[in-house]
Protein backbone atom coordinates (compact mmCIF):
# COMPACT_ATOMS: atom_id res chain seq x y z
CA UNK A 1 0.00 0.00 0.00
CA UNK A 2 1.41 3.26 -0.82
CA UNK A 3 1.81 6.20 2.25
CA UNK A 4 0.84 9.39 2.16
CA UNK A 5 3.26 12.87 2.32
CA UNK A 6 1.87 15.10 4.47
CA UNK A 7 2.47 18.55 4.25
CA UNK A 8 1.18 20.94 6.35
CA UNK A 9 1.75 23.48 9.75
CA UNK A 10 2.39 21.56 12.26
CA UNK A 11 1.51 22.48 16.13
CA UNK A 12 2.68 24.06 17.85
CA UNK A 13 2.17 26.80 14.94
CA UNK A 14 -0.72 28.40 16.35
CA UNK A 15 -2.44 27.70 12.98
CA UNK A 16 -5.89 26.49 12.73
CA UNK A 17 -4.56 24.01 10.01
CA UNK A 18 -1.64 22.84 12.24
CA UNK A 19 -5.03 21.91 14.86
CA UNK A 20 -6.61 20.45 12.11
CA UNK A 21 -3.58 18.35 11.15
CA UNK A 22 -3.14 16.83 14.92
CA UNK A 23 -6.66 16.18 14.83
CA UNK A 24 -6.74 13.88 10.87
CA UNK A 25 -3.24 12.19 11.63
CA UNK A 26 -3.70 9.80 14.27
CA UNK A 27 -7.02 8.72 12.48
CA UNK A 28 -5.02 9.05 8.74
CA UNK A 29 -1.76 6.86 10.31
CA UNK A 30 -4.16 3.54 11.70
CA UNK A 31 -5.62 3.92 8.08
CA UNK A 32 -2.64 4.17 6.09
CA UNK A 33 1.72 4.56 6.16
CA UNK A 34 2.02 8.09 7.03
CA UNK A 35 5.74 10.30 6.47
CA UNK A 36 4.77 13.78 7.69
CA UNK A 37 7.14 16.79 6.04
CA UNK A 38 8.62 18.37 9.22
CA UNK A 39 8.18 21.85 8.53
CA UNK A 40 11.54 24.35 7.97
CA UNK A 41 12.92 25.55 12.19
CA UNK A 42 9.74 23.14 13.47
CA UNK A 43 10.16 21.58 16.91
CA UNK A 44 7.85 19.39 18.68
CA UNK A 45 5.76 21.18 20.62
CA UNK A 46 6.60 20.67 24.74
CA UNK A 47 5.18 17.89 26.47
CA UNK A 48 5.51 15.59 23.14
CA UNK A 49 3.76 15.00 20.35
CA UNK A 50 1.29 11.70 20.66
CA UNK A 51 -0.36 12.35 17.07
CA UNK A 52 2.75 11.62 15.85
CA UNK A 53 2.54 8.11 16.55
CA UNK A 54 2.24 5.64 14.01
CA UNK A 55 3.93 8.31 11.35
CA UNK A 56 7.35 9.10 10.36
CA UNK A 57 8.64 11.72 10.01
CA UNK A 58 11.30 13.12 7.16
CA UNK A 59 12.82 16.38 5.91
CA UNK A 60 10.77 19.20 4.24
CA UNK A 61 12.82 18.76 1.01
CA UNK A 62 12.09 14.76 1.11
CA UNK A 63 11.43 13.22 -1.92
CA UNK A 64 8.04 11.87 -2.25
CA UNK A 65 9.28 8.37 -4.09
CA UNK A 66 6.33 6.29 -3.75
CA UNK A 67 4.14 8.46 -1.55
CA UNK A 68 1.41 10.45 -2.58
CA UNK A 69 2.23 14.12 -1.76
CA UNK A 70 -0.84 15.62 0.34
CA UNK A 71 0.06 19.78 0.56
CA UNK A 72 -2.57 21.97 2.64
CA UNK A 73 -2.43 25.48 1.08
CA UNK A 74 -3.60 28.40 3.22
CA UNK A 75 -3.37 31.73 2.55
CA UNK A 76 -1.07 33.05 5.33
CA UNK A 77 3.02 32.99 5.49
CA UNK A 78 2.99 29.41 7.49
CA UNK A 79 2.31 28.02 4.13
CA UNK A 80 5.08 29.55 2.39
CA UNK A 81 7.59 26.59 2.15
CA UNK A 82 4.72 24.13 1.06
CA UNK A 83 4.08 26.70 -1.52
CA UNK A 84 7.37 26.41 -2.86
CA UNK A 85 7.21 22.83 -2.89
CA UNK A 86 4.27 22.87 -4.53
CA UNK A 87 5.85 24.85 -7.09
CA UNK A 88 9.22 22.54 -7.24
CA UNK A 89 7.40 18.82 -7.75
CA UNK A 90 3.69 18.81 -8.03
CA UNK A 91 1.50 16.89 -5.34
CA UNK A 92 -2.27 16.58 -4.43
CA UNK A 93 -3.14 20.08 -3.07
CA UNK A 94 -5.84 20.12 0.38
CA UNK A 95 -7.46 23.82 0.02
CA UNK A 96 -8.20 25.36 2.99
CA UNK A 97 -8.63 28.70 1.26
CA UNK A 98 -10.06 29.82 -1.96
CA UNK A 99 -8.51 32.86 -2.08
CA UNK A 100 -4.60 32.67 -2.36
CA UNK A 101 -3.55 36.11 -3.41
CA UNK A 102 -2.28 37.05 0.34
CA UNK A 103 0.31 33.94 0.32
CA UNK A 104 1.08 34.79 -3.83
CA UNK A 105 2.09 38.57 -1.90
CA UNK A 106 3.82 36.99 0.70
CA UNK A 107 5.83 34.61 -1.61
CA UNK A 108 6.87 37.51 -3.59
CA UNK A 109 7.83 39.33 -0.96
CA UNK A 110 10.14 36.92 1.00
CA UNK A 111 11.76 35.66 -2.29
CA UNK A 112 11.68 39.05 -4.13
CA UNK A 113 9.95 37.36 -7.39
CA UNK A 114 7.48 40.51 -8.41
CA UNK A 115 7.90 39.26 -11.64
CA UNK A 116 6.99 36.04 -10.55
CA UNK A 117 3.84 37.36 -8.90
CA UNK A 118 3.05 39.68 -11.83
CA UNK A 119 3.05 36.33 -14.15
CA UNK A 120 1.01 34.91 -12.27
CA UNK A 121 -1.81 37.28 -11.84
CA UNK A 122 -1.52 37.55 -15.58
CA UNK A 123 -2.27 33.83 -15.90
CA UNK A 124 -5.01 33.48 -13.28
CA UNK A 125 -6.59 36.84 -14.18
CA UNK A 126 -6.02 37.88 -17.16
CA UNK A 127 -5.19 41.58 -18.13
CA UNK A 128 -7.13 42.98 -15.35
CA UNK A 129 -4.68 40.14 -13.13
CA UNK A 130 -1.54 41.83 -14.38
CA UNK A 131 -3.68 45.90 -14.10
CA UNK A 132 -3.47 44.85 -10.50
CA UNK A 133 0.27 43.67 -10.51
CA UNK A 134 1.29 46.79 -11.86
CA UNK A 135 -0.62 49.36 -9.53
CA UNK A 136 1.19 47.31 -6.77
CA UNK A 137 4.08 48.08 -8.09
CA UNK A 138 3.54 51.48 -7.84
CA UNK A 139 2.62 51.42 -4.38
CA UNK A 140 -1.36 51.14 -5.03
CA UNK A 141 -3.63 48.74 -3.78
CA UNK A 142 -7.23 48.05 -2.54
CA UNK A 143 -8.30 45.97 0.69
CA UNK A 144 -10.51 44.25 -1.61
CA UNK A 145 -8.13 42.93 -4.26
CA UNK A 146 -7.13 39.69 -3.14
CA UNK A 147 -10.84 38.77 -2.60
CA UNK A 148 -11.52 39.90 -6.35
CA UNK A 149 -8.03 38.26 -7.49
CA UNK A 150 -8.09 35.59 -5.64
CA UNK A 151 -5.13 33.71 -7.70
CA UNK A 152 -5.64 30.10 -6.64
CA UNK A 153 -4.47 28.66 -10.15
CA UNK A 154 -1.47 30.23 -9.65
CA UNK A 155 -0.75 27.14 -7.62
CA UNK A 156 -3.43 25.20 -8.25
CA UNK A 157 -1.55 24.99 -11.77
CA UNK A 158 1.20 22.67 -9.77
CA UNK A 159 -1.41 20.54 -9.03
CA UNK A 160 -2.53 17.09 -9.94
CA UNK A 161 -5.69 17.43 -7.99
CA UNK A 162 -7.24 19.69 -4.94
CA UNK A 163 -9.54 18.75 -2.26
CA UNK A 164 -11.68 20.98 -0.96
CA UNK A 165 -14.30 21.20 2.09
CA UNK A 166 -17.32 23.23 1.23
CA UNK A 167 -19.56 22.98 -2.56
CA UNK A 168 -18.50 26.47 -3.29
CA UNK A 169 -14.87 26.05 -3.33
CA UNK A 170 -15.50 22.64 -5.15
CA UNK A 171 -17.43 25.04 -7.86
CA UNK A 172 -14.95 27.53 -8.06
CA UNK A 173 -11.77 25.04 -8.39
CA UNK A 174 -13.97 23.68 -11.12
CA UNK A 175 -14.33 26.89 -12.71
CA UNK A 176 -10.68 28.00 -12.45
CA UNK A 177 -8.88 24.73 -13.62
CA UNK A 178 -11.18 22.74 -15.70
CA UNK A 179 -9.70 19.17 -16.14
CA UNK A 180 -8.29 19.23 -12.93
CA UNK A 181 -9.46 16.36 -10.30
CA UNK A 182 -10.81 17.85 -7.80
CA UNK A 183 -12.87 16.51 -4.64
CA UNK A 184 -15.22 17.69 -1.78
CA UNK A 185 -14.53 16.12 1.76
CA UNK A 186 -16.27 17.84 4.95
CA UNK A 187 -13.65 19.81 6.98
CA UNK A 188 -13.01 17.40 10.13
CA UNK A 189 -13.29 18.81 13.61
CA UNK A 190 -12.65 16.90 16.47
CA UNK A 191 -15.46 17.81 19.66
CA UNK A 192 -13.23 19.37 22.57
CA UNK A 193 -13.01 18.08 25.64
CA UNK A 194 -15.25 20.77 27.52
CA UNK A 195 -15.04 21.80 31.13
CA UNK A 196 -17.63 21.87 33.32
CA UNK A 197 -20.18 25.01 32.27
CA UNK A 198 -21.16 26.55 35.44
CA UNK A 199 -17.37 26.19 37.18
CA UNK A 200 -16.34 27.70 33.63
CA UNK A 201 -18.84 30.72 33.72
CA UNK A 202 -17.65 31.61 37.45
CA UNK A 203 -14.30 31.67 36.01
CA UNK A 204 -15.13 34.23 33.55
CA UNK A 205 -17.25 35.92 36.20
CA UNK A 206 -20.28 35.68 34.48
CA UNK A 207 -23.61 35.54 36.50
CA UNK A 208 -26.93 35.63 34.07
CA UNK A 209 -25.36 37.72 30.98
CA UNK A 210 -25.34 36.12 28.06
CA UNK A 211 -21.43 35.02 26.85
CA UNK A 212 -20.51 36.09 23.33
CA UNK A 213 -17.81 34.29 21.88
CA UNK A 214 -15.65 35.10 18.86
CA UNK A 215 -12.66 32.49 17.62
CA UNK A 216 -9.68 32.79 15.31
CA UNK A 217 -6.62 35.48 14.17
CA UNK A 218 -8.05 39.06 14.93
CA UNK A 219 -7.82 40.55 11.32
CA UNK A 220 -10.52 43.12 9.23
CA UNK A 221 -11.82 40.70 7.22
CA UNK A 222 -13.21 38.62 10.52
CA UNK A 223 -16.05 41.50 11.36
CA UNK A 224 -14.57 42.73 14.62
CA UNK A 225 -15.75 46.58 13.78
CA UNK A 226 -19.79 44.33 13.25
CA UNK A 227 -19.07 42.69 16.43
CA UNK A 228 -18.21 45.98 18.43
CA UNK A 229 -20.87 47.96 17.06
CA UNK A 230 -23.29 45.11 18.52
CA UNK A 231 -21.40 45.03 21.70
CA UNK A 232 -21.94 49.01 21.97
CA UNK A 233 -25.85 48.85 21.28
CA UNK A 234 -26.51 45.90 23.43
CA UNK A 235 -24.61 47.84 26.13
CA UNK A 236 -26.88 50.95 25.30
CA UNK A 237 -30.32 49.41 25.29
CA UNK A 238 -29.60 47.19 28.43
CA UNK A 239 -29.13 43.93 27.37
CA UNK A 240 -26.95 42.12 29.81
CA UNK A 241 -23.95 40.57 27.44
CA UNK A 242 -20.66 39.84 28.24
CA UNK A 243 -17.93 40.07 25.14
CA UNK A 244 -15.02 37.23 25.18
CA UNK A 245 -12.59 37.58 21.85
CA UNK A 246 -10.58 34.36 21.33
CA UNK A 247 -7.80 34.95 19.19
CA UNK A 248 -4.79 36.89 18.36
CA UNK A 249 -3.64 39.02 15.18
CA UNK A 250 -2.69 42.95 13.79
CA UNK A 251 -5.94 43.65 14.94
CA UNK A 252 -5.57 42.66 18.72
CA UNK A 253 -4.26 46.29 20.16
CA UNK A 254 -6.36 48.18 17.76
CA UNK A 255 -9.32 46.08 19.22
CA UNK A 256 -8.80 46.85 23.11
CA UNK A 257 -8.36 50.55 22.09
CA UNK A 258 -11.87 50.47 20.45
CA UNK A 259 -13.63 48.60 22.92
CA UNK A 260 -11.99 51.59 25.43
CA UNK A 261 -13.03 54.38 23.73
CA UNK A 262 -16.53 52.62 22.95
CA UNK A 263 -16.60 52.40 27.20
CA UNK A 264 -17.38 48.54 26.76
CA UNK A 265 -14.39 47.78 29.19
CA UNK A 266 -16.61 45.95 31.64
CA UNK A 267 -18.02 43.82 28.98
CA UNK A 268 -15.44 43.01 26.53
CA UNK A 269 -12.52 40.56 27.38
CA UNK A 270 -9.87 39.28 25.10
CA UNK A 271 -8.03 36.21 25.72
CA UNK A 272 -5.44 35.89 23.08
CA UNK A 273 -4.13 32.74 21.85
CA UNK A 274 -6.55 29.93 24.18
CA UNK A 275 -4.70 26.52 24.12
CA UNK A 276 -7.29 23.09 23.57
CA UNK A 277 -8.23 22.83 27.21
CA UNK A 278 -9.35 26.36 27.76
CA UNK A 279 -10.55 26.67 24.21
CA UNK A 280 -12.73 23.29 25.26
CA UNK A 281 -13.87 25.25 28.76
CA UNK A 282 -14.64 28.62 26.91
CA UNK A 283 -17.31 27.12 24.39
CA UNK A 284 -18.86 24.79 27.35
CA UNK A 285 -19.49 28.55 28.70
CA UNK A 286 -20.82 30.30 25.77
CA UNK A 287 -24.47 31.03 24.91
CA UNK A 288 -23.70 32.50 21.15
CA UNK A 289 -20.35 32.14 18.67
CA UNK A 290 -19.80 34.95 16.26
CA UNK A 291 -18.35 34.50 12.93
CA UNK A 292 -19.55 37.57 10.95
CA UNK A 293 -16.24 37.62 8.48
CA UNK A 294 -16.42 39.65 5.32
CA UNK A 295 -15.07 39.01 2.84
CA UNK A 296 -14.44 36.00 2.95
CA UNK A 297 -11.42 33.45 2.12
CA UNK A 298 -13.35 30.73 0.84
CA UNK A 299 -12.79 28.54 4.23
CA UNK A 300 -14.92 26.09 5.86
CA UNK A 301 -14.94 27.93 9.28
CA UNK A 302 -13.12 25.29 11.67
CA UNK A 303 -14.49 28.41 14.51
CA UNK A 304 -17.92 27.57 13.39
CA UNK A 305 -17.63 23.66 13.81
CA UNK A 306 -16.01 24.03 17.34
CA UNK A 307 -19.30 26.24 18.48
CA UNK A 308 -21.44 23.28 16.21
CA UNK A 309 -19.54 20.76 18.46
CA UNK A 310 -20.14 22.29 21.82
CA UNK A 311 -23.85 22.81 21.43
CA UNK A 312 -23.77 26.13 20.59
CA UNK A 313 -25.07 28.13 17.92
CA UNK A 314 -23.12 30.97 15.94
CA UNK A 315 -23.83 34.21 14.17
CA UNK A 316 -22.12 34.32 10.60
CA UNK A 317 -21.98 36.17 7.43
CA UNK A 318 -25.29 34.61 5.31
CA UNK A 319 -23.50 34.81 1.91
CA UNK A 320 -21.03 32.45 -0.14
CA UNK A 321 -19.87 29.30 1.97
CA UNK A 322 -21.77 30.18 4.95
CA UNK A 323 -25.04 29.36 3.05
CA UNK A 324 -24.27 25.70 3.25
CA UNK A 325 -24.71 25.54 6.90
CA UNK A 326 -27.95 24.51 8.68
CA UNK A 327 -29.83 28.57 9.57
CA UNK A 328 -31.03 26.98 12.75
CA UNK A 329 -27.70 26.54 14.17
CA UNK A 330 -25.92 29.23 12.34
CA UNK A 331 -27.79 32.52 12.05
CA UNK A 332 -27.24 34.51 9.04
CA UNK A 333 -25.89 38.42 9.23
CA UNK A 334 -26.36 40.89 6.26
CA UNK A 335 -22.52 40.98 5.88
CA UNK A 336 -21.48 44.32 6.01
CA UNK A 337 -22.81 47.69 7.59
CA UNK A 338 -26.18 46.00 8.37
CA UNK A 339 -24.80 42.86 9.99
CA UNK A 340 -24.66 44.67 13.55
CA UNK A 341 -28.05 45.50 13.81
CA UNK A 342 -29.40 41.83 12.85
CA UNK A 343 -26.69 40.29 15.29
CA UNK A 344 -28.40 43.20 17.98
CA UNK A 345 -31.58 41.45 17.28
CA UNK A 346 -30.66 37.78 17.84
CA UNK A 347 -28.68 38.62 20.95
CA UNK A 348 -32.00 40.51 21.61
CA UNK A 349 -34.20 37.54 21.42
CA UNK A 350 -32.08 34.44 22.88
CA UNK A 351 -32.14 37.30 26.16
CA UNK A 352 -35.71 37.05 25.80
CA UNK A 353 -35.87 33.53 25.40
CA UNK A 354 -33.24 31.80 28.23
CA UNK A 355 -34.78 28.33 27.09
CA UNK A 356 -33.91 28.50 23.55
CA UNK A 357 -30.01 28.62 24.32
CA UNK A 358 -28.43 25.27 23.64
CA UNK A 359 -32.06 23.42 23.13
CA UNK A 360 -32.63 23.84 27.10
Amino acid sequence: MRSVLWGSPLPPTRSGVADYAAEVLPVLAAQAGVRILRPPGWTPPGGGAGWLEGAELVPADAPAEASIPLLHLGNNPFHLWIARRLRASGGIVVLHDTVMHHLLVEEAAADGAWGRFAADLKDAHGGAGAAIAEARAWGYQGRLDPFLFPARKAYLRHARGVVVHNRRALRDVEADCPGLPVRRVPLAVARLAGGDRKAWRERLGLGGELLLVHLGFLTPAKGLDTILRAAAALARIGVAVRLLVVGEGAQEGRFRERAAEAGLGRIVRVWGYASQEDLGGILSAADLGLVPRYPTAGETSAAVLRFFAAGCPVAVSGYAQFLELPETAALPLPPGEGGAAELVRIVGRLAADPAALRGA
